[in-house]
């Protein structure tokens, strides 16, 4: 006999309760690890809490966006509820970021006797996670541009049109449009984890490379590889939390679609403005300092871009904080404009 509409959603509640807990504890077991490492040091826990702000910022990058948008709306449309696209998806991911991030701590290692190493090689580094997170902010902010076309469009009256926001949509991040025809593949949620295992070998994102530059950092101060793994295990157990949350969000908006598509718009709108506002700063703080350092440059925007550089482990706080800001914002702004009262016509 079928489940009932009221059992359906009572279990699709309970699996849900059940992974969120085993995310917290995680990332509860993460942090005891990080602690048990760096008790009594706050500049490695500041570190540590960087490492774990960064998978929180790098989940919400187009192509994370893009794949469990993408593979939600198929498995939906095949007649499953799934819950664990996001998990999956950076739990492959995770991987990858961990074996490199050990193999860079490793060469950094051998490397670091050699001074002009260490100086070239900063700057190089700090100057491709500049370049890499403008490149995503500008990304994102063209497909925000066009949502919050579509969604000024919607609420004047227009017509809302699934397929074209859609195809909006799949054209998020660079490797999305690449790994397209790997989507049609996927029948089962665990599948996105060797899909998230080829997004992790393009290393498109400057979050990945600023947390194996940190590993890299760390391999150079003389700890040992098995101290440094505790770096992508916080950025792994964030980004998780994360990408496992915009899933089961996706799948909401989906069921939500045929009712309050408005939602989905709006929904769409808030993630990519804060892939966009995390990445300018960050990108800009990056840039400022390197530059302001090379060409000797004095004043208030040098200095404090190279203040912010010198603590840049304090940004795990800003990344965090700026995040849980823009998402109760966008709530409080939702509500205030009532948006989900907005009647909307949508073409057939």
């Amino acid at each position: 006999m079928n489940a009932t509409p009221v059992t359906a959603r009572t279990d699709l509640r309970t699996r849900i309760g059940w992974l969120f807990g085993l995310l917290i504890a995680a990332n509860v077991g993460a942090w005891a690890w990080a602690f048990s490492l760096f008790h009594g040091q706050p500049l490695m826990l500041g570190t540590a809490l960087l490492a774990w702000g960064l998978g929180l910022r790098h989940a919400v990058d187009a192509d994370h966006i893009a794949a469990i948008d993408n593979v939600t709306r198929k498995l939906m449309q095949d007649g499953q509820r799934p819950i664990t696209v996001g998990f999956w998806f950076a739990i492959g991911h995770s991987a990858i970021v961990a074996v490199a991030a050990v193999a860079i701590a490793l060469m950094t290692s051998a490397l670091s006797q050699f001074e002009s190493f260490g100086e070239v090689g900063g700057a190089v580094a700090t100057g491709v996670s500049a370049l890499f997170l403008f490149t995503i902010a500008a990304m994102n902010l063209f497909i925000l541009h066009s949502v919050w076309n579509t969604f000024a469009h919607v609420r004047a009256g227009g017509a809302y049109v699934e397929e074209d926001l859609d195809m909006l949509l799949s054209n998020r991040g660079l490797l999305a449009r690449l790994f397209r025809p790997v989507f049609k593949l996927i029948r089962r949620s665990w599948h996105m984890a060797p899909l998230g295992f080829l997004f992790g070998l393009g290393f498109d994102t400057a979050t990945e490379v600023a947390i194996l530059g940190l590993s890299a950092n760390q391999a150079a101060n003389g700890l040992s590889i098995g101290t440094i793994l505790v770096f992508p295990a916080l950025f792994a157990v964030g980004m998780a939390l994360i990408d496992t949350v915009d899933g089961v969000v996706m799948l909401g908006a989906y069921e939500w679609a045929f009712v309050k598509p408005i939602r989905k718009l709006y929904y769409n709108i808030t993630i990519t403005l804060i892939s966009a506002i995390v990445a300018i700063v960050i990108g800009g703080i990056e840039a400022l300092a390197l530059i302001g350092d090379k060409l000797g440059l004095t004043g208030w925007p040098w200095s404090l871009a190279a203040k912010l550089g010198e603590n840049f482990n304090s940004l795990g706080f800003a990344i965090i904080g700026l995040f849980i800001l823009c998402w109760l914002v966008s709530f409080a702004i939702y509500r205030w404009k009532r948006f989900d009262e907005i009647e909307v016509s949508v073409a057939a």
